[in-house]
């Protein structure tokens, strides 16, 4: 096994660690591999868009999603450090509106996946982050919702200590009983 699977505290949402071959030249390990995330995870999906996005330090990006067109989200980073979040939107599930979060760093090389039905985002910890991810579906802007980062409907905990630097969309973002959600 390259990859160890472990569930988050919302049963749909995995913490994949890839294993790293490592020597005094450097590392190596499979950052994707389609038949083993398929067996790990247990979801077979097609990738068709890879995102990547750099961020100064205190910068918070989302609780972003797509109504139509929902998006699985594979997330990693590859410089720096970042409390990623995701957040169960689906009506139908005994976890609606309740968050799971964790660090993402460069050096514990952990990823993420986020199913569809889920609002997503993180904050950047590190003096800058670039973030990476996978998406099983396109980017549709007329279709793209965001929930507001501190709604105290969800409660998350970010952990900060400053307040976040924030996008438009992302200050303007909905609370949780507002907002568009899954069946």
């Amino acid at each position: 096994m390259a990859i160890q699977v472990t569930t988050s505290a919302l049963r749909d949402v995995k913490i994949i660690e890839p294993k790293v071959f490592g020597d005094t030249r450097g590392y190596f390990y499979e950052s994707f591999n389609e038949r083993e995330f398929a067996e790990q995870v247990g979801v077979d999906v097609r990738f068709v868009q890879d995102n990547h996005s750099r961020s100064a330090k205190g910068v918070l990006r989302g609780l972003h999603y797509q109504i139509e067109h929902a998006q699985g989200k594979l997330v990693r980073v590859m410089e720096g450090e970042v409390f990623d979040v995701a957040v169960d939107i689906r009506k139908s599930s005994p976890d609606f509106g309740k968050w799971t979060g964790l660090h993402l760093s460069a050096e514990n090389r952990r990823q993420v996946w986020v199913p569809p039905g889920f609002a997503h985002g993180f904050v950047v910890l590190s003096e800058a982050a670039q973030f990476l991810y996978k998406t099983t579906d396109y980017w549709y802007p007329e279709h793209e919702r965001s929930i507001v980062w501190n709604d105290p409907e969800i409660g998350i905990d970010w952990s900060i200590d400053f307040e976040p630097l924030l996008a438009a969309k992302d200050a303007a973002g909905k609370r949780l009983s507002q907002a568009d959600h899954f069946a």
